[in-house]
Formats: structure tokens, sequence, C-alpha cells
């Protein structure tokens, strides 16, 4: 480094007002006195519940048809999308005649979850949604890794909560299996297509 880039700068002289402290003083008496007739937005949590907006993520629910049965069909289609790689499921043979598959084995791994929304976006069948339980506890870890069971009950607890509208009503198979209106001319092509190849 040359000796002409070397800029030196003078220490600020601080005189006797500033060496007692004083302004430093009247301006955090000054900061106080405002504070003291500010509206307040503290909140005393736990005794004050917070008011959370209608769109808040918190903990995960397995929604459950009208029959009352588990409504996921075991697509993977939530733990593929998933960020952070907390969704487990293992599908098996549905017992009823209107779907093929249902999960055996859903976990989430609620602490290593994001809660970004994705899984919810991403079901066809409207099975998986995040609800407005926000004070997550637990001893061990594996408290916090919820279960098919674990996932439902809190469906049970929260479908009836003003707080918990269900936010994705696409109807029994979801958006893709709605036809909207005439399908445009590329697809009537390619539909024409694969169908005069199948045969």
């Amino acid at each position: 480094m040359k000796k002409e880039d070397v800029q030196w700068i003078e220490e600020p002289s601080i005189g006797l007002w500033e060496a007692m402290y004083l302004p430093a003083i009247a301006e955090g008496l000054a900061t106080t006195i405002r504070h003291t007739f500010q509206k307040k937005v503290t909140e005393e949590y736990p005794e004050q519940k917070p008011n959370l907006p209608p769109n808040y993520r918190g903990v995960h629910r397995l929604n459950r048809d009208e029959q009352g049965r588990v409504k996921c069909v075991a697509c993977m289609l939530c733990a593929t999308v998933c960020p952070a790689r907390c969704i487990d499921i293992i599908g098996d043979e549905a017992p009823w005649a209107d779907r093929d598959k249902y999960p055996t084995k859903f976990e989430i791994d609620e602490l290593r979850c994001i809660y970004c929304g994705m899984c919810e976006e991403a079901c066809p069948v409207d099975a998986i949604e995040l609800t407005s339980i926000y004070d997550l506890t637990g001893v061990r870890r594996q408290d916090l890794i919820f279960d098919r069971e674990k996932l439902l009950s809190v469906y049970d607890q929260t479908k009836n909560n003003p707080k918990d509208p269900r936010r994705t009503t696409r109807g029994v198979l979801g958006p893709a299996s709605e036809i909207i209106g005439p399908l445009p001319e590329p697809e009537k092509r390619l539909a024409a297509e694969s169908k005069s190849h199948a045969h």
C-alpha cells in the first residue's frame, strides 16, 4: 500500500459536556418518556393470546372425508414438493372402492418443517392443511413428529374453529380432474393423437 493512499483521521475532541454523558442521558430520558405515552403494543403472552391472521400457517392437519376416513390418497405430491423433506409417507392399496391408495404411514416432522404451505398447495384432494395452532411443545424430539392419527386428531380439534376455515376446497378430486370449458385446439390435437396411438 502506498503512503499517499493512507488517510489519517483525527480523533474527535470531547468537551466537558460530552465527557459527563449529559446529552446521551437526556436523549435516553426523552425516548423513555415518549414511549411511556405511546400506545402499548406488547402482548402479555400467555395470558393474552395473539390475534392471528386468517392465513396463518401453523401445525398441519390431515382432513377427513364425508365418511370420516383419511382424505389422503398417498400420491406423494406433498412429500415431493416439500423443500424441508419433513414428510414421510408409505402408501398401500385402499380397502375402499372409490380410491386406489391410502397412507398406512403419514408422518410430518414439525421441528424440521418451515411452514411454507407448499404441501397444502400441491395436494390434489385437499387432504393436508395448515391450522392456526402455533404453540408446539414437547419433551422429546419424537413428540413433535406427528403421525397419521395425531394429524387426524388435529383435524377433529380444529374443524369447527372459525380461525381454521377450509382454505382449499377444490372438490372431490381437485383441479386436475375438473374440465373447465372446451379444450383449446393444441390440447384437442394432442388428445386425438394419443387416442390414435393407443389403438
